[in-house]
């Protein structure tokens, strides 16, 4: 089973998880694709994201990828926050679901060990349920990362998360709700790390322009926001190392369940073979910067990288 450890990852309530509704697609559709056509049961794949505009265009890839090569796709996008949608994905209502390998493996398994990208991925492997499988991952990140302006660093000379010490004014933390219990969260700067948190921010945007917003105004000091973030660059923000690795690596990996089929995997891999991180960074700013659908997005970059 999936496992959330109450105090670290906080519990989503019966009512919440049943609010998501019954993903399972149980149309039918014969693949289209020589080479990739589908053996059995050929019920419709449901393609799910976060409700995260970067993550949701990479389960748009996917699922445009997919019926290109003849497979029918139902798409439920913008579920919620990972509390939420994990247990969907355990009980078989969502068969594929874009993930990020160290983020998934500490909500899973809280006392991992972590590592380099090829480690945290094999420890990802192992701590999957039955019935669930990740295939290949990307070279595309979209790292968590602690994040101030590029004035507040300069201010203190801060260079990565440790340096935060040296702070003398009151810092303000500001995320999605569920940061403050995370396992890299402001329990885990005080632990590690002796940074004294004034206060706690809510806000629910993860890491995007509000987020940002209250950065460069200064209502919150630091900020957990995601490295392909194109506001990172275009506000002048620093995202601090992590020498200690508080956060794991954090490759795009796609999850699945057992209906996804030789054919149908093989077409997602070849997604993440083409998914690096500056195209994760670029996809991120035409959304952010020029307002693009999700699909417009998804069909531009799969056209380009000869996918279509």
């Amino acid at each position: 089973m999936f496992t959330i450890t109450r105090g670290r990852l906080a519990l989503v309530s019966a009512v919440a998880v049943g609010a998501v509704v019954a993903l399972a697609g149980c149309a039918s559709g014969d693949p289209l694709d020589e080479g990739n056509s589908s053996s059995g049961d050929t019920d419709t794949l449901v393609v799910g994201s976060q409700d995260y505009y970067s993550n949701e265009i990479i389960a748009e890839i996917y699922a445009q990828a997919l019926e290109d090569g003849g497979y029918t796709v139902d798409r439920q996008f913008r579920i919620g926050q990972r509390e939420a949608y994990l247990p969907e994905i355990e009980g078989g209502s969502i068969d594929v679901f874009p993930e990020y390998t160290g983020s998934l493996l500490q909500a899973l398994k809280p006392d991992a060990a972590g590592g380099t990208a090829d480690e945290t991925y094999t420890q990802l492997q192992e701590a999957l349920p039955d019935g669930v499988s990740v295939l290949d991952m990307a070279e595309a990140t979209d790292q968590n990362s602690w994040t101030v302006t590029q004035a507040f660093a300069d201010t203190y000379g801060l260079t990565d998360i440790a340096s935060l010490s040296k702070v003398t004014e009151p810092i303000t933390v500001g995320g999605n709700s569920e940061l403050e219990t995370r396992p890299y969260g402001p329990t885990a700067l005080k632990e590690k790390y002796g940074i004294e948190i004034a206060g706690f921010t809510p806000v629910e945007d993860n890491g995007g322009p509000l987020t940002v917003k209250s950065l460069v105004d200064n209502k919150i000091q630091l900020a957990n926001v995601y490295t392909a973030d194109p506001n990172i660059s275009s506000n002048n923000l620093v995202a601090l190392d992590d020498p200690d690795g508080l956060f794991f690596a954090d490759n795009v990996v796609p999850v699945v369940s057992d209906k996804v089929d030789d054919g149908a995997a093989e077409i997602i891999n070849a997604v993440s073979a083409k998914l690096t991180a500056d195209t994760l960074v670029e996809l991120n700013s035409q959304s952010v910067n020029d307002q693009a659908a999700a699909d417009t997005i998804a069909t531009d970059w799969l056209t380009k990288a000869g996918l279509l």
